[in-house]
């Protein structure tokens, strides 16, 4: 069975049941134009895959849905709307891993997603159409351990990718190439 979590929001109004539809293989296949249900992640068996970005993130200790809604998470706690998502697959990987050396990490996580689609409602917390909803949710768990750990984690699981430092304007560390006072630190031609 493969899930399908359109991401894209629907319109006001309308129920968050659309956003999360279950489609067979063969259903999905026969209606071939993805294009039109938007932003999704297909979860089939351990494997979490984007297949308008084309890439895909394989889980081997958290559950594939866990995996789903912890990169939308990472998204909603460190937004930028420049980077793809798989920007956000990379930095919640390392969850995925920890989680299979450390029985606590792993229960930590998996009752973290779980408090945190309970709260959301039917539908779960990759059901809510609206950021400003998800980030009411955030807000009432900011304190928990669980929140903690993932917003720690996060801090250098996107900003330590090299391919992401040229879209926030960074160069990289100046040490090799003679430091920051031999390449325009002292300029200030703007005075």
């Amino acid at each position: 069975m493969v899930t399908i979590f359109n991401r894209k929001a629907a319109e006001p109004g309308k129920s968050g049941s659309a956003a999360q539809a279950g489609l067979s293989r063969r259903e999905l296949l026969k209606r071939g134009g993805m294009a039109s249900l938007g932003a999704l992640l297909v979860i089939s068996g351990n494997s979490i895959i984007h297949p308008q970005q084309a890439w895909g993130l394989e889980t081997s200790s958290l559950k594939p849905e866990t995996m789903a809604t912890l990169i939308q998470l990472a998204r909603d706690i460190y937004p930028h709307d420049n980077i793809p998502d798989r920007f956000y697959a990379i930095a919640v990987k390392p969850y995925d891993a920890k989680a299979g050396s450390d029985p606590k990490q792993k229960e930590l996580i998996e009752t973290g997603i779980a408090d945190l689609d309970r709260r959301a409602g039917k539908g779960g917390y990759l059901g809510l159409d609206w950021e400003e909803h998800r980030l009411k949710l955030l807000r009432q768990i900011e304190d928990t351990p669980f929140f903690q750990t993932i917003r720690g984690g996060l801090v250098t699981g996107i900003y330590n990718q090299k391919e992401l430092w040229p879209l926030f304007g960074y160069e990289g560390e100046s040490y090799s190439k003679g430091g920051y006072i031999a390449r325009g630190f002292s300029d200030i031609e703007w005075l």
